[in-house]
């Protein structure tokens, strides 16, 4: 059933017009959208617009593709925070939950949906325009007058390109966390961690985002470190093609150790990159309110120091991996020319 805030509607106007109503997954074979009912404080709960986290037994609204976007209301402001995992990008998507100025969308299921598609190699519609219609059905706000801010899940990377694209409007933020932190991150998670980082190079190999020197044979014979190091590797690539694409006025880079050393300063930073006007009392609140002082993922306190702390921990217990694969992976950025540190930092003191 519908959550008790919310009727089943009447009519695919009043489900296309009202942002409650989810665009969550889309059917290439029926050129259909499943609209699932979703208001702001659910999603606020939700760790990510997914099955996963959502609440169970919610009804979809099947509508077909045309029949939405004939009744749907004009876009406000969107953009983006592309991200390359474990990296606080679901903190700051978190950190865009203020309504009236903007609404952070937490790695929407639908664009999973599109990649997944594109994969498979999958005929039917075009699938520009398929996405053209996506992004203008995420496009619609919770509160009137306030932008959307999306946080793709990263296996949506190969997309990047073509989302900036259909939105020449939109800005975007290209998040990472460090080498060093985002191997002890796949680490401390044990074998759901390593089997991750595997699962992520079949689909950046799918994509054709990984040009390293390696063979298919030479990835089977790599320590699941050194395949989360070339995930990293592949994604800090893309991050530094997407700035020389697409330039530094509309794509700005950041490591996840400057947005926890100086959040004020990234979010500053980073509405002006949106054009959000935020007064000081608003950035006030949002950096000594919930993102930034709860863990996104378990919902406890979990301040900059337990943060610091947690990845200390992994690395110290790792620390002899974690050193010889990040020594390994700079002599493979050096020889392909990738930079660990991509350009246009959205922070001067990242560069």
């Amino acid at each position: 059933m519908p959550p008790a805030s919310l009727t089943f509607p009447k009519s695919v106007a009043t489900v296309v017009g009202d942002a409650a109503w989810i665009a969550h997954r889309y059917d290439p074979i029926e050129d259909a959208v499943h609209f699932l009912p979703v208001p702001r404080a659910v999603q606020r709960e939700a760790i990510f617009i997914t099955d996963e986290y959502l609440p169970a037994g919610l009804q979809p609204l099947v509508v077909r593709r045309s029949d939405a976007m004939a009744v749907a209301p004009p876009s406000v402001p969107l953009h983006f925070v592309f991200h390359s995992a474990f990296c606080c990008s679901t903190l700051l998507a978190r950190a865009f939950d203020r309504p009236g100025w903007a609404m952070g969308l937490k790695e929407p299921m639908i664009l999973n949906d599109c990649i997944g598609w594109r994969r498979r190699g999958g005929t039917g519609p075009d699938m520009a325009s398929v996405l053209d219609d996506i992004l203008t059905l995420l496009a619609r706000p919770l509160t009137p007058g306030e932008a959307v801010i999306v946080k793709p899940s990263n296996v949506a990377n190969a997309l990047i390109p073509a989302m900036l694209t259909l939105r020449p409007q939109a800005h975007a933020l290209l998040l990472y966390a460090p080498l060093r932190t985002y191997l002890a991150s796949i680490a401390k998670k044990g074998m759901d961690g390593r089997l991750w980082v595997r699962t992520l190079l079949l689909g950046l190999l799918d994509d054709r985002l990984i040009d390293l020197g390696f063979s298919i044979r030479d990835h089977l014979g790599q320590s699941d470190l050194q395949v989360a190091a070339i995930g990293w590797l592949a994604q800090q690539a893309l991050f530094a093609a997407t700035v020389a694409r697409f330039g530094a006025d509309r794509v700005r880079t950041l490591d996840s150790a400057t947005l926890t050393a100086d959040p004020a300063g990234v979010m500053r930073a980073l509405s002006d990159l949106f054009g959000l006007p935020l007064s000081p009392m608003a950035l006030d609140e949002i950096v000594t309110g919930p993102a930034f002082t709860r863990h996104s993922k378990l919902g406890t306190t979990f301040a900059t120091d337990d943060r610091r702390r947690e990845h200390h921990d992994a690395a110290t217990i790792h620390a002899d991996e974690i050193e010889k694969v990040s020594i390994w992976t700079e002599v493979v950025a050096r020889t392909m020319g990738v930079a660990i540190t991509p350009p246009a930092p959205l922070l001067a003191a990242s560069g």
